[in-house]
């Protein structure tokens, strides 16, 4: 009989919520499994080998609880650990599982969504410094021009709902200023962080109309949709309830409330170990 699961969801912390809730709208009559890896966020400063180690643990929780596709929801972990988990790790743990990213399927999409061909990229320092939206783009769009800017003040201020203050949005205002005045010509920037959809609303203002502010979760749903058509035999094996279920690595009280606020929705999670 075949075996059917869903479809897990990772993220060091809590920003892979705005891809999950991508997700559920173009899938919602598949399952879902979320891991918040809360007790060792942020990734963004962290070495490359601290990174795939965490994100290898949390991948190997996800399959442990029958998920045949697990989405890497963070950027940081996408770019510091998904080639080395693809290539070297799933061969020895199962030839049908698969692991996906969310910059592959951002930077495919990146040429159609500029005119000027001068892109911006905001992230976390590791993100940034790791180059994989510049590495990506020379594939996809080799005549972009492609300027990036380190936000290392974004994702504390936004899970601590500190985004909003006087002193938050003074912090926002200067990245996103910076960033300009590195290429003024830029009309197309990346939220290259799955935390920063929750501020779009206020980089779009200080940019204006005339420069495209692109948030990673619609494009990831829409990607994936195109994926699952091109793999029916991964299509096949996933649950279709519409359910799911959130686990974190934090107390899940702190988890659920700040979550729901995410999500603008009542959660409740499972505390979990996923440490070796």
């Amino acid at each position: 009989m075949l075996q059917t699961a869903p479809i897990g969801v990772f993220d060091s912390g809590y920003g892979g919520l705005t891809v999950l809730s991508e997700l559920r709208k173009q899938l919602p009559e598949y399952d879902f499994i979320y891991l918040g890896d809360n007790a060792r966020a942020p990734y963004g400063n962290r070495s490359y080998d601290v990174v795939y180690d965490f994100a290898l643990e949390a991948v190997n929780f996800l399959f442990s609880k029958g998920s045949p596709l697990v989405i890497i929801a963070c950027n940081t972990a996408s770019a510091k650990a998904l080639r080395s988990i693809q290539q070297n790790d799933l061969p020895k743990i199962s030839l049908e599982k698969r692991v996906l990213g969310v910059i592959r399927p951002s930077t495919e999409e990146i040429g159609a969504l500029t005119h000027t061909k001068h892109v911006g990229i905001l992230g976390t320092t590791g993100t940034i410094q790791s180059g994989s939206y510049e590495i990506e783009l020379k594939k996809f769009a080799p005549e972009i021009t492609v300027t990036q800017h380190a936000c290392p003040m974004w994702v504390p201020l936004i899970e601590n709902n500190r985004h909003n203050s006087i002193a938050g949005k003074m912090f926002i205002d200067e990245d996103v200023k910076a960033l300009m005045e590195k290429d003024p010509l830029i009309d197309a920037i990346v939220l290259a962080c799955t935390h920063y959809p929750v501020i779009k609303s206020h980089i779009q203002e200080i940019l204006g109309s005339n420069v495209n502010v692109i948030a990673q979760g619609p494009i990831v749903a829409e990607k994936l949709v195109d994926y699952l058509s091109r793999h029916s035999e991964m299509e096949k094996m996933l649950s279709k309830n519409g359910t799911i279920r959130y686990f974190t690595t934090e107390n899940k009280h702190v988890f659920d409330e700040k979550a729901s606020q995410f999500l603008e929705e009542k959660i409740r999670s499972e505390h979990v170990e996923i440490t070796n």
